[in-house]
């Protein structure tokens, strides 16, 4: 009978060799996923060396087999985990990732800060609804509409809305420049994490490249037709003063300004991620 430290060492093992950036915290999270108890369980009852069954070390290579051959690990265990809340995602929608927690909190703070007494935001291309369900539930007095045009991805985006259950949220399913005509000129933010990638480019993960929707990764010949839809949906949509958020790729950020204050956007400003990259621009309608 092999104990859960034996396993750890080889599975970590394992997803090194397979260049997974963080294999002995997957392996971790993978057999925590089996037993059904959290990370930190996992760690304290390696220290005590205690033994797992047959059946779950079967269960847990399986898995690790998956993880090597870099399916991401959200899609193994079902679910990504998004500033507070927990979203269900797999075959169809983006993953969500830790730099657009930082990007979404420009969002939170601005609706959070506006005057309103129930500011409405909107998240264009909500995907899981990550984005718009983390501003509703940190912003409880607002009201947050997730806008999603793909129809694999909407599957997610009505599961996450229907579990996580905010009363301040609906999701909508409409093309991103159609939407929502009767709040033209109401909203307080929208936000926007949308496809970016040159249809040239390839990305550097195999985990994105392989595995993440097309339709959420390219975004035209220099990867801004997307961002050209959601400027001029925004500007339709927002109030006077109303602040447009924007996540993009680490060298969009001079195209993304000049396009922006091209379509009449004020107090442009480009904002970087953790790792020092260009990550985010906010504007001002």
């Amino acid at each position: 009978m092999q104990t859960i430290t034996s396993v750890l060492s080889r599975a970590g093992e394992i997803l090194a060799l397979a260049g997974v950036p963080t294999p002995d915290v997957d392996a971790q999270l993978l057999v925590g996923h089996v037993l059904g108890i959290g990370r930190g369980h996992v760690q304290a009852k390696a220290v005590t060396e205690a033994a797992l069954s047959a059946a779950d070390v079967v269960e847990i290579f399986g898995l690790v087999e998956r993880r090597a051959a870099r399916e991401p690990l959200q899609h193994i265990t079902g679910v990504a985990a998004f500033r507070t809340i927990e979203l269900a995602v797999g075959p169809g929608v983006f993953v969500p990732r830790p730099e657009t927690e930082i990007v979404a909190q420009y969002a939170i703070d601005s609706l959070a800060a506006s005057a309103s007494p129930e500011p409405i935001a909107v998240d264009l291309g909500t995907g899981s609804g990550a984005i718009a369900l983390a501003m509703a539930t940190e912003v409880a007095h607002s009201f947050v509409y997730g806008v999603e045009n793909s129809p694999l991805a909407y599957i997610w985006t009505k599961r996450n809305f229907r579990t996580i259950a905010p009363g301040n949220a609906r999701p909508v399913f409409v093309d991103l420049a159609d939407a929502l005509p009767e709040l033209d000129g109401t909203v307080a933010v929208v936000i926007s994490n949308p496809p970016y990638i040159p249809v040239g480019a390839i990305p550097r993960d195999p985990e994105v490249r392989l595995f993440d929707p097309e339709h959420a990764l390219y975004g035209g010949e220099d990867g801004l037709d997307v961002v050209r839809t959601v400027s001029t949906t925004a500007r339709r949509l927002l109030h006077p003063g109303g602040t447009l958020v924007l996540e993009h790729g680490e060298l969009q950020a001079q195209a993304i300004a000049g396009l922006l204050a091209g379509d009449g956007w004020t107090a442009i400003a480009t904002h970087r991620d953790l790792l020092g990259r260009d990550r985010a621009t906010t504007a001002l309608k």
